[in-house]
C-alpha cells in the first residue's frame, strides 16, 4: 500500500493550500486532489447535504485506491468526519479552525475567526470554542461570498477587498491579536489580509498542522512511501480547471472530472 496515493478533497480549489503543505513535507507521496467546485461552497448547505457530498468524494478517492484520506475542508470535517471514520477502513484526517493555539497565545484576550456558516454552526466548532474561550473573547465572522469569488478567479478583485474590510472591522474594533482562518480557501487571501491588519495581528491557518498529522499517521500505520522516484500528482475538478491551475502557479495539469 505504500505507493498508493493520499486522497485529498475539498469543496473546491481552497484545499490546495492543504495539499501544498502536505507535498512540501512529504515530497515522495503520490496524491490525488479532488475539487468539488460545482458544489462550492459547502458552508451554507445543511448537515445532510454536506455529509452526502463528503461520502461521494471519499468513495471516489477510495475507488482510486487511496491509502489515506485528507478532508481538506473545514465544513466537511466539522459535519462529516465522525461518520467517515466510522464507515471507511482507511485513516481519515480532518481539519478544523486553529482555535487552540490562538486562544493559548493571545495577549489581548481577543481572537477573530473567519469561517463559513457550516463550520461556525457545527457542533465540533462549538465544542472547541467552549473549551478554549474561558476569559477570551472570540469574534466569529461568516465569510459569505469569499469562496465564490475565489472559485471564480477573483481573489484580487475590488469586491474581495470590500468584503474583507467589512469582515475585519468588528474584529479590529475588539482589538484581536490573532486571526484564525477557518476555511482552506482563505490562506490564498493572506497577502491581502496582512496589508489590512495591524502588525501585531498574527494569522493562523491549519495547513502545516494537517501536514504534520498526515506524516504521523502514515508512519503509525507504516504507509509512508519510501521510494525516491518522482511522485504522481493528480488534480481533478468538476468546475473550471483553469482556476486551480492558476492557484498552483500553472505547474501542474488539472483535469476536468464530472463526479
Amino acid at each position: 500500500m505504500n505507493k498508493q496515493p493520499i486522497g485529498i478533497f475539498d469543496s473546491g480549489v481552497g484545499g490546495t493550500s492543504i495539499w501544498s503543505a502536505i507535498h512540501a513535507l512529504l515530497p515522495n507521496e503520490n496524491t490525488i486532489y479532488l475539487a468539488d467546485s460545482v458544489n462550492a461552497p459547502y458552508g451554507p448547505k445543511g448537515k445532510e447535504a454536506i455529509l452526502a457530498l463528503s461520502i461521494k468524494n471519499t468513495e471516489y478517492l477510495l475507488s482510486q485506491n487511496c491509502k489515506l484520506i485528507v478532508v481538506a475542508c473545514n465544513t466537511a470535517t466539522t459535519n462529516a468526519i465522525g461518520y467517515l471514520r466510522e464507515h471507511y477502513n482507511v485513516p481519515i484526517i480532518g481539519i478544523e479552525p486553529a482555535i487552540k493555539p490562538a486562544a493559548l497565545q493571545t495577549q489581548t484576550k481577543a481572537i477573530g475567526v473567519l469561517a463559513t456558516r457550516g463550520t461556525l454552526s457545527s457542533e465540533l466548532f462549538c465544542n472547541t470554542t467552549q473549551l478554549y474561550s474561558n476569559g477570551i473573547k472570540i469574534i466569529e465572522q461568516e465569510g459569505e461570498g469569499i469562496v465564490q469569488l475565489i472559485e471564480s478567479g477573483q481573489i484580487n478583485s475590488p469586491q474581495m477587498v470590500e468584503l474583507l474590510k467589512g469582515y475585519l472591522k468588528p474584529m479590529l474594533e475588539a482589538n484581536i491579536d490573532y486571526l484564525v482562518l477557518g476555511c482552506t480557501h482563505y490562506p490564498y487571501l493572506i497577502d491581502q489580509l496582512v496589508n489590512m491588519l495591524p502588525n501585531n495581528v498574527k494569522i493562523i491557518d491549519s495547513g502545516a498542522a494537517v501536514a504534520r498529522q498526515t506524516k504521523t499517521v502514515l508512519e503509525e500505520f507504516e504507509l509512508s512511501n519510501t521510494t525516491i522516484t518522482g511522485p504522481n500528482l493528480k488534480f481533478f475538478s468538476n468546475g473550471n480547471p483553469e482556476v486551480m491551475r492558476v492557484l498552483l502557479k500553472k505547474r501542474y495539469k488539472v483535469e476536468y472530472l464530472k463526479f
